[in-house]
């Protein structure tokens, strides 16, 4: 998979053009600019601790789960594999959550997240890889294609968040399979920027994913 990221402006022009709700959004909103980064361990320790729970609620866990780990807070992935599920506990990780922490942790020391060898894999190929570990599953793996690597074609159209923005600005009433489909229709034109788009709709909603 190639990795060359477009130019912002281009995929926000090709947005404004495709969709007129979406157009909106875009006008309303604040500009968002890519940032992608080359740790995926810490990528996905950090998707990890936000499943299922706010953006705010995440960004205060993650901050005492950082304060197991001086002087940095950086969770080394030995360090990690060492720390106890009790201590855990302690920085708000559910029982739940530590094993999935603790396999992220085991992958990683397994040589599994090089970021060279996944940004050149094929969505599939890079779900499949990283579903290998417990406790990651599709959204994960789409989360980190489009902020850890920002891949500029990711539609998350299993995310409550994207729903709840395509429900509202959309007028959507279907739901189950029938809203995925009529969603994925209206995210047809968006191509090759549907990573964008999902962005904005997000900052629609102000609870972006970390």
């Amino acid at each position: 998979m190639s990795t060359s990221t477009p130019t912002p402006d281009a995929a926000v022009q090709h947005l404004l053009q495709a969709d007129p709700v979406l157009a909106n959004l875009i006008r309303q909103g604040r500009p968002i600019a890519p940032s992608p980064h080359e740790d995926l361990y810490l990528a996905l320790l950090r998707a990890i601790v936000g499943q299922q729970i706010s953006t705010k609620a995440a960004a205060a866990i993650w901050r005492k789960v950082q304060a197991l780990f001086p002087p940095d807070g950086y969770p080394e992935p030995l360090a990690l594999q060492e720390m106890t599920e009790e201590d855990l506990r302690t920085a708000g990780i559910s029982r739940q959550k530590a094993g999935y922490l603790k396999s992220v942790a085991d992958f990683a020391l397994r040589d599994q997240l090089d970021h060279a060898h996944l940004s050149q894999l094929s969505d599939d190929d890079f779900t499949q890889h990283l579903t290998q570990i417990k406790g990651v599953g599709r959204w994960t793996a789409q989360m980190l294609q489009m902020f850890a690597l920002d891949q500029p074609d990711v539609f998350a159209e299993g995310d409550l968040g994207v729903q709840n923005a395509m429900r509202r600005h959309y007028g959507l009433e279907e739901t189950g399979r029938a809203l995925l489909k009529r969603m994925t229709e209206i995210a047809e034109p968006w191509r090759p920027y549907r990573s964008l788009a999902c962005k904005y709709l997000w900052q629609s909603l102000d609870n972006q994913p970390t």
